[in-house]
């Protein structure tokens, strides 16, 4: 992927926080790697509102639903990581 050198101004606080975590050659992969974040979390929210356009807001039992198929998926995760933590 290409990349651009940019200026952005942030709070000293903040890149100091950053560079206790990485070396100082990572911080504009940190900053990067936050920047496609909100981008991924910005488009996710665009998709939501769409969709809530052309077919109306989640409705309570349909939250719950989701909520309870992550659930699943997580403690079925959490089963294999078990299953092969044993094995090992």
């Amino acid at each position: 992927m290409a990349t651009r050198k940019i200026t952005v101004t942030v709070p000293e606080e903040l890149v100091e926080s950053i560079k206790e975590r990485v070396e100082a050659r990572g911080v504009s992969a940190y900053i990067a790697a936050a920047a496609a974040h909100q981008d991924e979390m910005d488009r996710l929210r665009e998709l939501a509102e769409r969709l809530e356009e052309e077919h109306g807001p989640v409705t309570d039992d349909e939250y719950q639903a989701a909520l309870d198929r992550i659930s699943a998926v997580d403690a079925w995760h959490d089963e294999r990581q078990s299953q092969s933590d044993q094995a090992a």
